[in-house]
């Protein structure tokens, strides 16, 4: 029976050792690459073509959510996992809404790791047990409640999305036109467009915005506040 071909997508160099060797020792698994950052995901998948990514939500570069985005637009086959240490219910939401189809914690045991890999592949949704067990019993109210996180993410274009992940990096205007390969005014325009959309007017509250939504880790904001 053929393997099924895991990307691994994680920024912590031990993080992303320890999940290669636990699939490799599950059989009917194969880890087919590996990437330190959402660009090199992109790459990967695109080179790749795996059936299954595992992908961290915050990652230099380029986050996880955009990072999702991207590779399903190009392999709308492959299925994404996302990982992470926290399970707000924003991130869960806008993981969801990037494309993922399970929302794992990092600290989530090895044998739900790999039966969440063989779910997805198969078709289904995997979430880790308590993030599970939180959205059932937010369930009557959950409509809503996603709907308008959802309204809010979705005015963000892909590449506003990566200005944004920038500008809650610390990086200058120039640093972020260098980074992206557009140009200075560019990069004004969409952080003018950031602020209008979400109603932010000052690079502290977008870094906020960043954070609350899982583009960043809140680690990132201590060398820029």
């Amino acid at each position: 029976m053929k393997k099924i071909n895991v990307l691994l997508a994680e920024d912590h160099t031990i993080v992303r050792e320890g999940f290669r060797k636990m699939l490799e020792l599950e059989p009917g698994l194969e880890v087919a690459g590996e990437a330190q950052d959402g660009r090199q995901a992109v790459a990967l998948a695109k080179k790749l073509r795996p059936d299954v990514v595992l992908m961290d939500i915050a990652m230099p570069q380029l986050n996880g959510l955009e990072a999702t985005r991207q590779i399903l637009k190009e392999n709308p086959a492959a299925k994404v996992l996302m990982l992470s240490a926290h399970s707000d219910d924003a991130y869960v939401t806008n993981a969801t809404e990037a494309g993922a189809v399970g929302f794992l914690l990092k600290q989530t045991s090895a044998h739900d790791v790999c039966r969440a890999i063989r779910e997805v592949h198969a078709g289904k949704t995997f979430f880790s047990p308590s993030i599970a067990r939180h959205f059932n019993r937010l369930n009557p109210l959950l409509p809503g409640h996603a709907a308008k996180l959802k309204q809010k993410a979705v005015q963000l274009t892909s590449r506003e999305m990566e200005v944004l992940q920038l500008i809650a990096e610390g990086k200058a205007n120039k640093e972020t036109a260098s980074e992206l390969g557009i140009g200075m005014k560019t990069v004004e325009k969409h952080r003018e467009h950031l602020m209008q959309k979400l109603d932010i007017h000052d690079t502290a509250g977008l870094t906020r915005y960043a954070i609350s939504t899982g583009v960043i880790e809140s680690s990132v904001q201590l060398t820029i506040v």
